[in-house]
Order: C-alpha cells, then sequence, then structure tokens
C-alpha cells in the first residue's frame, strides 16, 4: 500500500492570502486570454469571484500584478504585469519544492 501526503500552500500578507494555487491559475488565465471576463470563464471561475481574488492580489503586492483597461469599442482587457509573470515563477517553484520535499518525507512512512 502507497500513501500520498496531501497539501495545498499559499503565500499570505497581513493575515489575507496574498497568492495561492487558485489566484496563480486565474493570473496564468489573464496572461493566455487577455481579459478578466475570458480568464474566469476559462476556468470556470464567476467573474466575481475572479474581480475579488484579482483585487486582494493587487491591493496586496508590492507592484502592481495585473493593470486592466475599461471596455469600450473594442472590449476591456487585462494584461499580467512582468512582476505578476515573476510571482507566478516563484509561486510555482516554491509548490514544485514543498511537494519535492513532502514526497521525500513521505518514504519514511511508505518505507516502513
Amino acid at each position: 500500500m502507497n500513501y500520498k501526503i496531501k497539501s495545498r500552500i499559499w503565500i499570505e500578507t497581513d493575515d489575507n492570502v496574498f497568492l495561492g494555487e487558485g489566484r496563480v491559475r486565474l493570473l496564468k488565465a489573464i496572461d493566455t486570454k487577455g481579459s478578466l471576463s475570458k480568464a474566469a470563464k476559462s476556468i470556470g471561475m464567476s467573474y466575481k469571484k475572479a474581480w475579488t481574488l484579482l483585487d486582494a492580489v493587487n491591493k496586496s503586492a508590492k507592484k502592481p500584478v495585473v493593470i486592466t483597461s475599461v471596455g469600450g469599442k473594442n472590449g476591456g482587457g487585462a494584461t499580467l504585469t512582468p512582476y505578476g509573470k515573476s510571482l507566478i515563477s516563484a509561486f510555482e517553484t516554491i509548490n514544485k519544492g514543498c511537494w519535492t520535499y513532502l514526497d521525500k518525507q513521505l518514504d519514511q512512512i511508505n518505507n516502513i
């Protein structure tokens, strides 16, 4: 029998969630789709929830993570900043490192 560890990590600032898997997934979708509404739809999230998460990330960040433009003739848009792209990369590296560590620790149980 093989055991598994289940875990999720997130990064907080002042007791508020700054980044986690869901927020990073949203940021990646924004980068791909170019708009918050299209990004939300592509990951099965309501626009309201996506806006709330994005607003929380931008307010908690040291610099803007996403720059939005208001809709008009051609519609609005959302663009991930270079800082936002760096945050995604850093979070994914941290997350992968955590899983590598946890898998190694689990060997202690699986090898008994």
